[in-house]
C-alpha cells in the first residue's frame, strides 16, 4: 500500500505536467506574405527559363576567375564571420533542444578519517582509581549518486525557444551563402575592372604612339620649312596630352590590381603572372536562366530566405515571452549509495528521493515579463517589415540588372560599328594628311573621335559585365532553398519549414 501511494505521488504531477505541456500560446504568423509583382517589368533573356545558376562562373570558361573567387572566399573576413555565426547558432539550437529533456548529474565522493572511543580498565565499583585508554580506528566513507531535474514545458516556452533557435541557425546558414555570393560578385567585378583597365591601357598606348609619331614627323617637316610652326606646336601638344593620359591610365590599372590582390589574398607578383598567362578578353555567355515568375526567382535569394526565417524566429520568441508570464513546473529526484568502512566493519546505505515537485508562480515582477512580451512583439513587427522590404529590394535589383543587361546588349553592336567606321575614317584622314590633302586639325579631330569611340566601347563592355554580375547576385548566385530539388552546395544546409 505504501508503495502504491509512492507511485501515485510520483505519477500524478508528472501526468498533469505532460498533459499541460501540449498547451501553448498562440504565436503570430510564422510566415507572412510580401508584395511581389505578377510578372517582371523588364526584358527577360530568351523569354525566361527556370534553371540553376550554380555553374554561373564556369560558363565563362575562365579558370583564373574561378580560382580568384575561391581564394577570395577563403580570405574574406565576412565569410569567416558568417561561418562562425553558423557554428554559434548551431550550438544555441542544440542547447535549446536539450532544455526540453531531463538533465542528469552524477556525483562521487570519498573521505577518510579516524574515530576514537574511551576504554576503561579495572573492576567495576573499585575504590581505587582506574586507568583508561583511547582506541582510534580509521573510517572510510564512500558515496555515489545520480541527480536529475526536469522542467516540464507547461505552456510551450521551451519549445518556442527551440523553434526560434532552429530558425536562427537556418537563417545563419543562408547568410553564410549570401556572404559567399557577395564576395564572389565583388571579386568578379574587380577582375573584370582589371581586364577593362588593361584594355583601355592598350587603347591609350596606341593613341600615344600614333600622336607621338605624328608629332615627330610634323616637327621634321617644320624644320624643313614645309609645315607651319603652329602645326608642329599643335602636334607636340597632342602628343603630350596623350602621354599624360597614358600615365594616368597606368596608375589606375596599378591601383585596380592592388584591389584585386587585397580581395584574393594572392601575392601581387604571382597574380600578375596569372593574369599575363590568361586570355585578356572573353565573351560573356548568354543569360537564359531567369524564372519568368518573380516570386520563384527571388525565393532563390539567400538574403530573402534569411529574412523569412527571421520572421519565423521572431514569432517563436513572442510565444516564449508570453509563456514566461505563466507558472513553471519542475520535477527533481536522486538516487545514491553510502558506504562506511572501519576496522573490518562495512555498512552500505541506499537512498533515493522523488521530488520536490516545484511549481513556480510569478506573482509580482514590476511588469518585467509583460514588457519582455511587448518587446518580442515589437521585434516581430520589425522582422515582418524588414522581410517585406527585402523582397521589394530584391525585385528592384533583379529588374534593374535585367534592364541594364538588355540595354548593354543592344548597344554593343552599335559601339562595335562605330569603332570600325571611325577607324576607317581616321585611316583615310591620315592617308590624306600624309599626302598633303588634309590638315593637321582634321587629323587630330578624327583621332579624338576614334579615341572617344574606343573608350566608349571599353566602358560599355565594363558596364555589361557589371550588369551581368549584378544579375548573378540579384538572382541568388546559384543558391537554392534547402527544400528545393536542386540542393545548395553547402553540406550543412538544413530542411526549413514551408513558407
Amino acid at each position: 500500500m505504501r508503495r502504491l501511494r509512492l507511485i501515485y505521488t510520483l505519477c500524478l504531477p508528472l501526468g498533469i505536467g505532460l498533459g499541460l505541456s501540449g498547451c501553448g500560446f498562440m504565436r503570430p504568423p510564422a510566415a507572412v506574405e510580401a508584395p511581389v509583382p505578377a510578372q517582371w517589368h523588364a526584358p527577360l533573356p530568351h523569354g525566361g527559363s527556370l534553371a540553376s545558376l550554380a555553374d554561373w562562373w564556369r560558363q565563362l570558361d575562365d579558370p583564373l576567375l574561378v580560382e580568384l573567387i575561391a581564394a577570395a572566399e577563403a580570405a574574406s573576413p565576412n565569410v569567416a564571420s558568417a561561418a562562425a555565426r553558423v557554428a554559434e547558432a548551431r550550438s544555441t539550437r542544440i542547447a535549446a533542444g536539450a532544455a526540453l529533456l531531463p538533465n542528469l548529474d552524477g556525483t562521487l565522493s570519498a573521505s577518510r578519517g579516524v574515530s576514537g572511543s574511551s576504554l576503561g580498565s579495572g573492576a567495576s565499583g573499585a575504590s581505587s582509581g582506574s586507568g583508561g585508554a583511547t582506541a582510534l580506528a580509521p573510517v572510510t566513507t564512500l558515496q555515489a549518486g545520480l541527480q536529475s531535474q526536469w522542467e516540464i514545458d507547461l505552456f510551450g516556452r521551451l519549445r518556442a525557444d527551440r523553434d526560434a533557435a532552429r530558425n536562427r541557425q537556418e537563417s545563419a546558414d543562408a547568410k553564410w551563402h549570401d556572404a559567399r555570393v557577395a564576395v564572389a560578385a565583388e571579386t568578379a567585378n574587380a577582375y573584370f575592372a582589371e581586364r577593362a583597365c588593361q584594355q583601355q591601357l592598350r587603347v591609350s598606348e596606341s593613341d600615344a604612339r600614333s600622336r607621338g609619331e605624328t608629332a615627330r614627323l610634323t616637327d621634321l617637316s617644320a624644320r624643313a620649312g614645309f609645315t607651319a610652326p603652329a602645326d608642329a606646336a599643335l602636334a607636340r601638344a597632342s602628343a603630350s596630352d596623350a602621354s599624360g593620359r597614358l600615365t594616368q591610365q597606368r596608375a589606375l590599372c596599378a591601383v585596380q590590381r592592388k584591389a584585386l590582390v587585397a580581395l584574393s589574398g594572392i601575392d601581387e607578383t604571382t597574380l600578375e603572372q596569372k593574369l599575363a598567362a590568361s586570355p585578356a578578353q572573353r565573351a560573356l555567355p548568354v543569360v537564359g536562366s531567369i524564372a519568368s515568375v518573380p516570386a520563384q526567382a527571388i525565393s532563390q535569394r539567400p538574403d530573402v530566405y534569411s529574412a523569412e526565417l527571421g520572421v519565423a524566429a521572431a514569432s517563436a520568441e513572442v510565444g516564449s515571452a508570453e509563456a514566461a508570464r505563466y507558472p513553471r513546473l519542475s520535477l527533481s529526484g536522486s538516487i545514491g549509495r553510502l558506504q562506511i568502512r572501519t576496522s573490518g566493519f562495512r555498512e552500505s546505505l541506499d537512498t533515493w528521493t522523488v521530488g520536490p515537485v516545484s511549481l513556480t508562480v510569478p506573482l509580482f515582477d514590476g511588469g518585467t515579463r509583460a514588457a519582455n512580451a511587448e518587446a518580442a512583439k515589437a521585434r516581430y513587427t520589425e522582422a515582418v517589415s524588414l522581410y517585406r522590404a527585402n523582397v521589394r529590394q530584391a525585385v528592384r535589383e533583379v529588374e534593374e540588372a535585367l534592364v541594364n543587361l538588355d540595354s548593354t546588349n543592344a548597344r554593343a553592336t552599335d559601339a562595335d560599328t562605330a569603332v570600325q567606321n571611325y577607324q576607317a575614317s581616321f585611316d583615310a584622314t591620315q592617308a590624306r594628311y600624309q599626302s598633303g590633302l588634309a590638315s593637321l586639325f582634321e587629323l587630330e579631330d578624327s583621332r579624338r573621335t576614334l579615341f572617344a569611340a574606343q573608350t566608349a566601347r571599353v566602358s560599355l563592355q565594363r558596364e555589361r559585365t557589371e550588369a551581368w554580375v549584378a544579375l548573378y547576385r540579384s538572382m541568388g548566385g546559384g543558391w537554392a532553398r534547402p527544400e528545393s530539388p536542386s540542393m545548395t552546395s553547402n553540406p550543412t544546409a538544413k530542411v526549413a519549414t514551408s513558407p
